[in-house]
């Protein structure tokens, strides 16, 4: 696909087909426009990553002109950890929203950082070294469908744009179920289609013309910055994403937009 075409928004339809069931029931499934073998999906998302690495987070508050760290504070607001709290966060990449938690939950509290991806994580500890809160902060290659943890490990648990990059959505939201303590607390922050039509229209001419350019020119992958924003427009909408909460066993599930519904915090509870 050229990078410069913008792809419209999945139907209802099509964002279904991003669910568990039809993944199983076909043996394919998405990441972008392109289309994997069930089995193989997981290693394309790895190799991506492993571009994007060096520059993720640079790229991150440049691309969103450094907003991205607002909507990771009010996230984590609205998380409301409590001091020694130990805390998953899933997908947990270089580590950003581990660390605000961590400056919440204290000494005696925990953050658990598991993601698939080495790339990512190396390079988050680089940057987080020399923080006297990475002390507080473990990090764990594994994966999120199947996360390395005991039931009812963890106070709270949080994955920030990971989420939508699974192979098997619904099995990564109930292995966090699993993982939480009863009450535990619960938190996906992941983009969202902008409500605003002349906002959206902005926002598509933006993530598929300019992001790429970006993309090649300093983390040198247009590809890498094109596939983003196509994973965005086959997430499910808030509301739909609500209802695969409640199916995975979440109670109390409320969602907040963000930035005209560009970006979305759902939050819940393991009952």
């Amino acid at each position: 696909m050229s990078i410069w075409r913008n792809p419209r928004w999945f139907r209802s339809s099509e964002r279904q087909q991003q669910l568990d069931r039809h993944v199983r029931q076909t043996g394919q499934a998405s990441f972008g426009l392109k289309t994997f073998d069930e089995t193989e999906k997981a290693a394309a998302v790895r190799q991506h990553f492993e571009r994007v690495a060096p520059k993720y987070d640079f790229m991150n508050s440049l691309l969103s002109f450094g907003i991205q760290r607002a909507w990771k504070r009010a996230a984590i607001r609205a998380l409301a950890p409590q001091p020694g709290d130990r805390i998953l966060d899933l997908c947990g990449g270089t580590g950003d929203l581990a660390h605000l938690t961590a400056a919440r939950t204290g000494p005696h509290g925990r953050a658990i950082i598991c993601d698939i991806n080495m790339a990512m994580m190396s390079a988050g500890r680089q940057t987080y070294a020399p923080h006297p809160l990475t002390r507080q902060i473990t990090w764990v290659q594994g994966d999120a469908e199947k996360i390395p943890f005991p039931d009812e490990t963890f106070d709270a648990a949080m994955v920030g744009f990971g989420i939508r990059n699974l192979t098997h959505l619904e099995q990564g939201f109930a292995e966090m179920h699993r993982v939480l303590k009863p009450g535990g607390k619960f938190l996906c922050l992941e983009f969202s289609r902008p409500t605003n039509a002349v906002f959206r229209a902005l926002y598509d001419f933006y993530s598929f013309n300019v992001m790429p350019l970006l993309g090649q020119l300093i983390a040198g992958s247009a590809e890498s910055y094109a596939c983003l924003p196509e994973t965005i427009r086959m997430f499910p909408l808030p509301d739909e994403l609500a209802r695969i909460l409640e199916n995975c066993g979440f109670g109390n599930v409320t969602y907040h937009s963000m930035t005209n519904g560009m970006v979305v915090a759902h939050l819940a509870n393991k009952l």
